[in-house]
């Protein structure tokens, strides 16, 4: 199978271990409430992880940093595989993880897959979810969803812009992280054909976050660290 496949010439015994941007602020208070330290396991969850064993990925939960499979590097999708069942129920699953946790991207290795698949969508809705002088300051546009299988990226203008920038794998935190402001992104989509993307502002700094995933490589990797902040440091002391 393409997922088993693909763990094993990883090297990860995926069984042993318990992958987007968010828009910075938006989760905050979801998960303020959700953020008190290491979890221990009850009972119940224990007596079920001794009976059915560990999940299995593409998980239903986006994995955290700490995780191996964060730092490695993606193997690519054999393009014939695209249109399999198991392919395609991985996209299903990312997309449903990815509106869930009102992310604006995600990566098949934050599901635990550890494949070069990415996808990238910014509903209108969250877009109103921003001041207008902030979504005009940092050209934040909607976009509708965008699937990339195999992934290259070219930058078309270097110039460095520096945003706050959170991510589903490193929960409940945010930093200011420089990226450049145009690139284009060419893969293959959901039915296996070729597809390409020139992007600005906001949508290039989704794009270069996700392929960043793709490659091992997590935005506090490129931070500026004076900037890295508990969103919920506030609620935390209260």
């Amino acid at each position: 199978m393409l997922v088993n496949k693909a763990c094993r010439v990883f090297g990860l015994l995926i069984s042993h271990y318990s992958h987007s941007v968010v828009l910075s602020g938006l989760q905050s208070s979801r998960l303020c409430s959700s953020w008190t330290g290491v979890k221990k396991r009850n009972y119940w969850k224990y007596l079920k992880r001794s009976i059915l064993g560990a999940p299995a990925p593409p998980y239903k939960k986006v994995v955290q940093t700490g995780n191996p499979i964060l730092r490695g590097q993606a193997e690519s999708v054999p393009p014939e595989r695209i249109p399999h069942p198991e392919t395609q129920a991985l996209l299903k699953r990312m997309t449903q993880i990815m509106r869930s946790c009102g992310c604006v991207g995600l990566s098949a290795p934050q599901l635990g897959v550890p494949l070069r698949v990415m996808m990238l969508e910014l509903p209108e809705h969250l877009c109103q979810m921003v001041p207008p002088d902030v979504r005009t300051f940092r050209e934040m546009e909607p976009f509708p969803l965008k699937i990339f299988i195999n992934p290259t990226m070219r930058i078309l203008e270097s110039r460095k812009l520096s945003f706050p920038e959170g991510c589903s794998s490193v929960q409940g935190f945010s930093a200011v992280v420089p990226r450049c402001y145009s690139v284009e992104v060419s893969g293959l989509n959901e039915k296996g054909e070729q597809t390409s993307w020139k992007t600005q502002g906001w949508t290039a700094r989704i794009v270069q976050h996700e392929m960043d995933h793709l490659d091992g490589v997590l935005y506090i990797d490129k931070m500026d660290s004076r900037t890295f902040v508990n969103m919920c440091w506030m609620e935390v002391h209260e």
